[in-house]
């Protein structure tokens, strides 16, 4: 074996212009292969930061005003939500709907402890929201509104990391009173949300909220999760076509009304993101090997130019008792030798501007943040699988030729001048 890559660097320095070139290709294709890949989960990684923790199974509901004369009534009605959507919900499609759950926004409101004071939006939730949001609250720092609160209509409030930070600094805040526009509540917990730092808002009991702001059995939206039952965009596509058209009666509002009711529908838009994520990953990776095939063909090509030249040595082999396969071993061997070392050069060249670029990508931690981009780096299995696709691109691109030295004939190779 040692014999045989003597050899082999032995031609490698006899050619070294061609050879650099050949190599300079397959390393340039495996270089952008690994950049793409990179890219592609860069753009894969943004999306699903934008998502964060909550949860993806969950579809929201706001009311809308019609716009389509409908049951006796004239358009431009405006579609309210109460407490009967959630029944009705949780009624009529058990299979479908873990639970549901309505929410009051109550606007943005100033939040005071004695001379600290910030604006934030309340909102009057169920225990639910903690999981649909995405929150977390840590170890200490208490708990999320419960249904005891929500039964006995508590004026208890969860406050924000940052809105604890400004109204109490150093100080314990769990049990301590603030004073939300005029009205005393009790902070019960504190709630951090990982991908936005600098939220403020704050969670009382919808129960509480309706009564104490009269807001009646009205509520702003509903959001209820979808069951296991939709596991597919056929499924999810059925279901909600049945729902729409069920609320819509509910409602006494057109089924053909788009604006009268307004949907969000999370596994909707998680489907779609996948799909995309799907495309992405098999258009980078098709590019990228197309890129690198480029580089094989060239040193197939170099291997042919190699194998032509060297038509009387392996000719000389042959008459003195070489056998076809140790002619072939030869030829593959330096083929897969250059792929190698050049690719590997590529790889980690790739590798390296991907970790480097990932440092300009730091995810965004505003209220309304959307990341497009973000950490644009290659895994472990990746960079193996790069590997293995290097050494069967060098064992393809020496094969041929290497079949063309093994055919040729000793006769005519010793007259080959």
């Amino acid at each position: 074996m040692i014999s045989l890559l003597y050899e082999i660097l032995n031609t490698i320095r006899r050619n070294k212009m061609r050879t650099f070139l050949t190599g300079f290709a397959v390393a340039w294709g495996i270089f952008m292969l690994i950049v793409l890949l990179g890219s592609g989960n860069g753009l894969k990684n943004g999306f699903s930061s934008n998502w964060g923790d909550r949860l993806q199974n969950v579809v929201q509901i706001w009311g809308g005003r019609t716009n389509i004369p409908y049951a006796g009534f004239q358009s431009g009605r405006w579609i309210g939500l109460d407490n009967k959507d959630l029944e009705f919900t949780s009624a009529e499609f058990q299979k479908e709907v873990n639970f549901a759950v309505g929410n009051i926004n109550l606007g943005s409101k100033n939040i005071s402890n004695g001379q600290e004071y910030l604006s934030s939006s309340i909102q009057g939730v169920y225990p639910q929201r903690l999981t649909i949001d995405g929150l977390k609250i840590a170890q200490g720092d208490g708990r999320f509104i419960n249904d005891l609160d929500i039964r006995e209509k508590r004026k208890a409030v969860v406050i924000s990391q940052r809105a604890k930070e400004i109204l109490f600094k150093d100080e314990t805040a769990i049990g301590k009173n603030v004073n939300i526009a005029g009205i005393i509540y009790t902070v019960v917990g504190i709630y951090y949300n990982e991908n936005r730092q600098d939220v403020t808002g704050s969670y009382i009991p919808l129960s509480t909220a309706q009564i104490i702001y009269n807001r009646g059995v009205n509520i702003s939206n509903l959001a209820f999760t979808l069951s296991e039952n939709i596991d597919s965009e056929e499924t999810n596509t059925d279901f909600m076509n049945r729902y729409k058209k069920r609320f819509a009666q509910l409602h006494q509002v057109s089924p053909k009304d788009d604006n009268a009711i307004w949907y969000r529908n999370r596994f909707e838009d998680y489907m779609q993101m996948a799909k995309v994520s799907t495309f992405i990953n098999i258009a980078v990776w098709i590019i990228g090997i197309f890129t690198l095939f480029s580089g094989i063909v060239g040193v197939s090509n170099i291997m042919l130019i190699t194998v032509r030249e060297r038509t009387r040595e392996f000719g000389i082999r042959k008459s003195i008792g070489a056998s076809p396969f140790s002619i072939l071993k030869l030829v593959v061997v330096e083929s897969i030798f250059i792929t190698t070392i050049f690719g590997y050069i590529g790889l980690v060249c790739g590798v390296g501007i991907t970790e480097f670029a990932s440092g300009f990508f730091e995810p965004s931690a505003g209220r309304d943040s959307f990341n497009a981009f973000l950490n644009p780096t290659v895994d472990i299995n990746v960079a193996i699988q790069a590997t293995l696709l290097l050494i069967i691109a060098g064992t393809v691109a020496g094969l041929f030729p290497a079949l063309k030295a093994v055919k040729i004939k000793t006769i005519e190779a010793l007259n080959n001048k």
